[in-house]
């Protein structure tokens, strides 16, 4: 299942274009629902600066910005980024890596990743630069796909990324191998307990996690202390 980070970004290539109508057949619409809760988790104030790292089409970053923040989304996709610029030139779009953020210590007063952790091959480091990037004080919120607590929820939601997934992703997407590595990712992925851990081991505190959709998806929120605590 594991892949190097050039062979991820291009699936997500391949996929850009019709990314946000395969991603809303496959949610059953619940992606409106998960998106309004993280942008409400994070909670963007007009003055603030807020980095949207996995930020693929822009979607995400357009429901952030209509806050009036000045809302900075990042893809290592170059097709992504290329789609969200047309989309939504209003919007400052940058092609860089999770790993090696490229911007100064302490410049966001949030850093936001919605279903785009997953895909980061060293997720440790991908934290640690969030937390450089932040502000003391700064929030952390990251939504992701999720294991549901309850055994009769989990079996359905495995039953449904071997099964039914793959048939609407071959109608909705051209690319079909694309979403059998997402299954494939989401089931591998740690669970909400044990990215908790990894959040706070990064150096967050207020570290919590809420369950959307039974469980489907976690929303993780963290804070960077207001005294930086960082360390070399």
């Amino acid at each position: 299942m594991s892949k190097r980070p050039e062979e991820v970004a291009g699936m997500f290539d391949g996929v850009a274009k019709g990314y946000d109508r395969t991603n809303n057949a496959l949610s059953g619409g619940n992606a409106v629902l998960w998106r309004v809760a993280t942008v409400k988790a994070v909670d963007p104030k007009p003055s603030e600066r807020v980095l949207d790292i996995a930020a693929g089409t822009g979607t995400s970053s357009a429901a952030l910005a209509k806050s009036g923040a000045a809302v900075t989304a990042l893809d290592f996709s170059a097709g992504m980024v290329a789609v969200g610029r047309e989309r939504h030139p209003e919007i400052e779009f940058v092609e860089a890596d999770a790993t090696e953020l490229p911007f100064e210590d302490e410049i966001f007063d949030a850093v936001t990743i919605s279903f785009g952790l997953r895909n980061i091959v060293d997720v440790p480091k991908a934290l640690s630069e969030m937390y450089r990037v932040l502000k003391p004080g700064g929030r952390l919120v990251i939504c992701e796909f999720s294991t549901p607590p309850a055994p009769i929820v989990r079996a359905g939601y495995w039953a449904y990324l071997d099964v039914v997934m793959p048939l609407v992703a071959k109608v909705t997407s051209t690319n079909t191998g694309a979403y059998d590595y997402l299954g494939e990712s989401i089931k591998a992925w740690p669970d909400q307990l044990e990215l908790s851990v990894l959040i706070r081991s990064a150096g967050f505190t207020r570290v919590a996690y809420r369950n959307l959709t039974a469980g489907v998806v976690a929303l993780h929120r963290g804070r960077k202390p207001a005294a930086s605590l960082r360390r070399s």
